[in-house]
């Protein structure tokens, strides 16, 4: 694998890792509704999309390069 490969994979990853740590967050705060928790999910679910929106920055920047 490349590290190009290997880049989008970790990034792909990680975005899915943001995402289900926001579900459970947002999960523990239906059961137990305290402030923190909705920041944290909310939180978590914006560092998923921004991780998705820099993994497609990245796949267009690296294409012209040569990795």
């Amino acid at each position: 694998m490349s590290l190009r490969g290997f880049h989008i994979a970790f990034i792909f990853l990680s975005s899915l890792l943001a995402f289900g740590c926001a579900a459970g967050v947002f999960v523990t705060y239906r059961h137990m509704p305290v402030g923190i928790h909705l920041v944290i999910a909310t939180i978590s679910a914006l560092v998923g999309v921004a991780l998705i929106a820099y993994g497609v920055w990245f796949i267009k920047k690296s294409r012209s390069l040569i990795l």
